[in-house]
Formats: structure tokens, sequence, C-alpha cells
């Protein structure tokens, strides 16, 4: 299953040649590569995927989508019931 996240563009900069960036996803910063996404300015959003922007969305969208991520975790969609096993150190 892919899943991707919205964040907010803070940075841009170019690294290796590749136009990368700093994205703001609920308060967690990643780097990201925004070669997919060359028109993308600092302060849009993007949907990020393995540390890839996918496709800027606007902040609508990008409101309803964390929302949607906020409710899947509270309600325990991730959560698979198993524990750690206990180290035996």
């Amino acid at each position: 299953m892919c899943l991707a996240i919205p964040g907010k563009v803070i940075d841009i900069r170019e690294e290796n040649g590749l136009k990368m960036g700093t994205v703001d996803i609920s308060g967690t910063l990643t780097k990201a590569c925004l070669e997919y996404v060359p028109d993308i300015v600092v302060g849009q959003y993007t949907i990020v995927h393995a540390g890839f922007a996918l496709k800027v969305i606007d902040e609508d969208e990008a409101a309803e989508s964390l929302k949607l991520w906020d409710e899947l975790i509270r309600s325990g969609a991730f959560d698979t019931g198993d524990e750690l096993p206990s180290s035996s150190i």
C-alpha cells in the first residue's frame, strides 16, 4: 500500500543537481525531492511519499487530508494489536 502525506514546502534548494526541499508535515520537517513538481514554490503544499513530492495541492486539500489522517490514527486503524517482543538480554 502506498501512502502520501501532505506538507508545506518551507525551503527549496539544489542538491547534486536535483531540486530538493524541506517540507513541514504536521510539525515534522522532512527532506523531499521536488523534481516531480518543478514549479512548486515555498509556501505551497504537496503530498510526499518515500521522500518524493508527487503533486502540488492547495491548502484546503492539505487540511482535509491531514484531518482524515488524524481520524485514522485516533481510530486505531494502524494498531495491529501486536506487542513488541521483550528483550531477553
